[in-house]
């Protein structure tokens, strides 16, 4: 017999599947900082790529969407006990918290330039500005927040067949919104914008994830919603494999016959990130969903460890940037580099040359002790938000 879950449980299986992003999201980064051909190639560039390189990439793409999906969620579990008006309220504060962050602390933090040269708009922006969008249309209904995720999440690759403007204040709010393919603006002299999130296409995943929160309530029977996610995430891989196959709508960037088997396999899944295309969202969302079905009873020993990193996910951001970079300062300096080599014109991060880093082994041990070492923090800041009530803490 199936009975509904308590809040406590219910939030379980999502700081479990949360935990194992954070932790694959930390080898994306680590390879950015420390492969050595992070910056003058692509691991999705099937002409010089291996399979275990596109794989540590490929993997990696995971990450963003469930977290995104995942923010809408918990989005909506927060408010329970808030009027709508209250809910508003709280979305937009954090929203623009989480720009705020973006813009001051992760530039710093991602550069190591003081002077602010470089912003980069990775999730962080996207989360705080879809945050600020669900702010409003949680004014409105359900049925509202459904329809408008749906036509973002599943509507949005129209734009492949669209002449859009080329120039102008038109093309830069296309770009921001919808189209970017990772595009540096000039906002001032040696001043830049590198925005790599387009806005609206994540806000769908949100606003869907937040739609998704409604089968967490204490209301809704466990059998029920493992049905619902099961049938979802199911929904989401078979419309990846049929749409990709046909190879005409959902993703700019279609698959072909490579040298062999494999590599045609792997343009199968080399799906488009930026912006992130319906088959991109439908291939990793997917899977997510079905995962969450099943982990829901969950509860050993690496689910529990896993869980202390998902239950402090903006914590464990921020940090974990910050100590793959220290680390690569430190080794920028181990292998010989000086003052004059901290400033790479072709790179966009202090003490990271385009022509430094290590093999594939190397990035997994750098990988593997970082994400050991912010265990503890994490655990520690864990801790401290369990046991304490102040106000910030809500935005942490």
């Amino acid at each position: 017999m199936n009975v509904p879950l308590t809040q406590r449980q219910r939030i379980l299986s999502i700081d479990i599947l949360r935990g194992a992003i954070m932790l694959i999201m930390a080898l994306d980064h680590v390879r950015d900082f420390f492969h050595i051909h992070a910056w003058d190639d692509s691991p999705t560039n099937l002409l010089t790529t291996t399979p275990l390189l596109f794989f540590t990439r490929w993997i990696t793409h995971f990450c963003a969407p469930v977290f995104v999906f995942l923010s809408g969620i918990s989005a909506f579990l927060a408010g329970q006990k808030r009027t709508k008006k209250e809910q508003s309220i709280f979305l937009i504060k954090r929203g623009l918290w989480l720009v705020l962050v973006e813009l001051v602390v992760m530039a710093l933090i991602l550069t190591f330039n003081p002077l602010y040269n470089l912003f980069v708009l990775q999730v962080i922006w996207a989360i705080g500005c879809s945050m600020i969008i669900l702010s409003l249309l949680a004014r409105t209904s359900m049925t509202v927040i459904i329809l408008t995720g749906c036509v973002l999440f599943f509507g949005h690759n129209i734009l492949d067949y669209v002449t859009l403007p080329k120039e102008g204040v038109a093309s830069v709010l296309w770009t921001v919104f919808f189209t970017t393919p990772q595009h540096f603006f000039n906002i001032a002299e040696n001043r830049k914008i590198f925005d790599v999130y387009a806005i609206l296409p994540w806000t769908g995943a949100m606003l869907l994830g937040y739609a998704f929160g409604t089968y967490y309530r204490s209301s809704i029977d466990a059998g029920f919603r493992k049905k619902v996610l099961l049938s979802s995430g199911i929904f989401l891989v078979a419309s990846f494999i049929v749409l990709r196959y046909i190879n005409l709508y959902g993703d700019p960037s279609h698959w072909s016959q490579q040298k062999d088997g494999v590599y045609t396999f792997l343009s199968f899944l080399n799906t488009t990130k930026y912006p992130p295309s319906l088959l991109y969202f439908s291939m990793t969302i997917g899977p997510a969903l079905i995962l969450l079905a099943f982990i829901e009873q969950v509860q050993n020993k690496f689910s529990n460890m896993l869980m202390v990193y998902g239950r402090v996910p903006f914590f464990y951001y921020i940090l974990h940037f910050f100590l793959i970079h220290v680390i690569c300062v430190i080794f920028f300096y181990a292998t010989g580099h000086g003052s004059k080599d901290i400033v790479d014109p072709n790179s966009p991060f202090f003490f990271r040359p385009v022509h430094f880093g290590y093999d594939l082994g190397m990035v997994y041990l750098i990988w593997l002790f970082v994400i050991t070492v912010l265990y503890w923090p994490c655990k520690w800041f864990n801790k401290y938000k369990a046991t304490h009530t102040q106000w910030w803490l809500s935005y942490v």
